[in-house]
């Protein structure tokens, strides 16, 4: 379209630039055609006019429409452009991770079961990776101050925590500052260990039928420990109390190795606690081992006997272990830590140094793992209830 200015000697205004700006933008609409008359001139000579008035208004409207339909296509350009940076983004954190240190937390004192795990992992991720990989013991309040420390910390990857089933047994007998599934990220489970009950050498007992007939003949003068209060030993070694009909005295400890330091000492008569903490006593002869939880006997203690064949079947209990990290962790991030963890747990190399500790190698994905994690909440609930467990 092209607009004509009728009168030579009328100067172009905006009315006129806003209808050339609807011709040249709008060229398959027509707008209103112009009223059209006539009018005298300075020498009284009649021209004819057009009124713009029908004119303007069309282009009005369509200026304000061409204006608002650049602003959505300048919007959705920009939309599209955040969705690549964070597909892009996402990927790259895939690809780059890790680019610096790894801090792997143990909410327990050193020398227990979880700082056993905490290094088979690092030095996994280090022989993987080429990047350094920290243990960082972080005891105390039962697991609170390390699992606390852990669900503060960024949600980067390079703060990461083992956990044991005790992870979701101790917010159900205290307050936590934190949920133990809302404030954290399974990764994958690492390894599980059946249970072993050991007693001090000085007893006078060669099986679990001689103990059981000891200690409900002396029924509260047998000490047993635990590594603190709430973790899953403490509540085997009640649930065991339970199925047995016997009555011994609890002594608390910190963690697993200040429990060791005093069964070795004679503190304590009575330890159940994974295989991985006592079958190097038991191998050195400073402990008698009674009995292994699970349905078969453990390669690392072949001579030590099942529950169920040593006389008690009833009693079902184990210990698993498991890498988690902060809430809302990337889940580029989960991923690669959790396929790195799965290939390590199929090798053999790997699957024999964490049996030579007697950690089975315990293999599930992130969402496998946040079942189980709710699954034996549920269980220990009950144990906690029929045992009127209390926390100290």
């Amino acid at each position: 379209m092209r607009v004509v200015r009728l009168d030579s000697n009328q100067r172009p205004g905006d009315d006129e630039f806003r209808t050339l700006y609807y011709a040249h933008c709008s060229p398959h609409k027509t707008p209103s055609t112009p009223r059209v008359g006539t009018r005298p001139d300075a020498r009284g000579v009649s021209v004819r006019t057009a009124s713009m008035d029908n004119v303007t208004g069309e282009a009005n409207r369509h200026f304000k429409e061409g204006i608002a339909m650049k602003s959505m296509l300048a919007h959705a350009r920009l939309a599209v452009l955040c969705v690549a940076c964070i597909v892009a983004g996402s990927v790259s954190a895939q690809q780059v991770y890790p680019t610096k240190a790894i801090r792997i937390v143990s909410p327990y004192p050193p020398g227990g079961s979880t700082s056993v795990y905490a290094q088979l992992v690092a030095g996994q991720l280090i022989e993987a990776w080429g990047k350094q990989v920290l243990v960082d013991n972080r005891g105390g309040g039962n697991t609170l101050i390390g699992s606390d420390h852990v669900a503060k910390s960024a949600p980067d990857g390079y703060t990461l925590m083992v956990v044991t089933t005790t992870h979701v047994i101790v917010p159900q007998l205290m307050k936590t500052p934190y949920d133990p599934f809302k404030d954290f990220t399974p990764i994958s489970t690492i390894g599980r260990s059946e249970l072993v009950l050991g007693v001090h050498p000085s007893l006078p007992v060669k099986n679990l039928k001689e103990f059981i007939a000891l200690a409900k003949a002396r029924p509260g003068e047998l000490n047993y420990g635990t590594s603190g209060s709430g973790s899953v030993t403490h509540l085997a070694v009640e649930l065991f109390r339970l199925e047995a009909d016997i009555k011994m005295t609890r002594v608390p400890y910190k963690g697993s190795g200040p429990q060791i330091t005093a069964f070795m000492g004679g503190e304590i008569e009575v330890y159940l606690n994974a295989a991985v903490n006592l079958a190097p006593l038991v191998k050195s002869n400073r402990a008698k081992a009674l009995g292994i939880t699970g349905d078969q006997r453990h390669p690392s203690l072949p001579t030590v006997p099942t529950f169920a064949e040593a006389g008690l079947p009833s009693f079902k209990a184990n210990s698993w272990s498991g890498l988690i990290g902060p809430a809302r962790l990337p889940k580029p991030i989960v991923d690669k830590l959790s396929q790195e963890i799965m290939r390590s747990q199929r090798a053999p190399e790997f699957a024999g140094k964490m049996r030579a500790y007697g950690i089975e190698p315990f293999i599930n994905t992130p969402e496998q793992f946040a079942e189980l994690m709710k699954v034996d909440s549920a269980k220990y609930a009950r144990v906690i209830k029929e045992a009127n467990i209390r926390m100290d």
